[in-house]
C-alpha cells in the first residue's frame, strides 16, 4: 500500500487544510500508532496504521462512492456561479473532492453516481464499455411501436449523428405517453433529441439505472447514500 504524507491524508479526509493540520500537529492533537505526531510531513500508510485526531480514530477511505437521487434544478457539475450543484448536496468534507460520473440535465432527475475514483469513472463513461443507462420518461404525444423500431436501429440527431441502437419500451401511449428507454451513450440531451427527431417532446425524465446500479427508490430527491460493497463490486465487473 502507498505511503502518503500525514497532512495530505488528513486534508483529504476533510480534517482541515494542510495549514490547519500542521497546527493540530503542533498542538499535539494527532497520534499515529499511539505516538504523538511531531512532523506533519511524516509518511503513513492510512489503511494500516491507527491515526487519532484529538483522541478520535480516523476512519480512512481512499475512495468514496455516493448514489444521489438528483433533484430537478441542480447542475451536474462541481461548481457553477448561478445554480446549486450536485456536490453541494454532499457532506462538506467530500464536496470538494468528488465529481459526478456523467451528467444529467438540470431538469432531469434520478440516479447519479459521484466519486473521487477517476479510473472507475472513466471506465463507466468509456464508449468501449457500452455501459447502458435506463430512463423513465413522459412524452407529449403518442409513442408507437414504429418509434421503438426506429430506436432499435439508431436515431439520426439534429447534428447528423446516428445514435447506437436503443431499447424503447412503451408503458402507455396517448396524448401523453409513458416510456422506458435504454441507451449506451451519453450525448448532450440525447434522450430529448432522440424523441425530438420524431417531433415529440420529453416533458419529464428520470434516470433509473446505470449498468448494474439501480436507483434506490427510498432516496427522496436530493438524498444520497454510499454504495454497498455489493453494488460497487458489480460495477467494477463491468469495467
Amino acid at each position: 500500500m502507498k505511503r502518503e504524507r500525514l497532512d495530505k491524508v488528513l486534508a483529504n479526509m476533510g480534517i482541515g487544510t494542510r495549514k490547519e493540520v500542521k497546527q493540530l500537529v503542533k498542538q499535539g492533537l494527532i497520534e499515529v500508532d499511539g505516538v504523538t505526531a511531531t512532523d506533519p510531513g511524516m509518511h503513513v500508510i492510512p489503511e494500516q496504521q491507527e491515526i487519532l485526531v484529538d483522541g478520535e480514530p480516523l476512519h480512512y477511505k481512499r475512495y468514496v462512492y455516493f448514489m444521489l437521487n438528483k433533484p430537478p434544478g441542480v447542475i451536474s457539475a462541481t461548481e457553477d456561479p448561478r445554480h446549486e450543484t450536485v456536490v453541494d448536496l454532499l457532506p462538506p468534507e467530500w464536496a470538494a473532492k468528488v465529481h459526478p460520473v456523467g451528467r444529467l440535465d438540470i431538469d432531469t432527475e434520478g440516479l447519479l453516481l459521484l466519486t473521487n475514483d477517476g479510473q472507475l469513472s472513466h471506465s463507466l463513461l468509456s464508449p468501449k464499455k457500452k455501459v447502458d443507462k435506463e430512463y423513465y420518461a413522459r412524452i407529449a404525444g403518442r409513442v408507437t411501436p414504429e418509434h421503438a423500431d426506429a430506436f432499435a436501429k439508431g436515431v439520426t440527431l439534429d447534428d447528423g449523428y446516428v445514435t447506437m441502437p436503443a431499447r424503447l419500451e412503451i408503458l402507455s401511449s396517448g396524448e401523453e405517453s409513458e416510456i422506458k428507454v435504454t441507451i449506451m451513450e451519453g450525448k448532450f440531451h440525447q434522450v430529448k433529441r432522440m424523441f425530438a427527431a420524431f417531433g415529440l417532446q420529453v416533458v419529464y425524465l428520470k434516470r433509473l439505472r446505470m449498468g448494474t446500479l439501480l436507483l434506490d427508490e427510498t432516496l427522496e430527491p436530493g438524498e444520497y447514500r454510499e454504495l454497498t460493497d455489493e453494488e460497487l463490486a458489480s460495477l467494477r465487473k463491468l469495467t
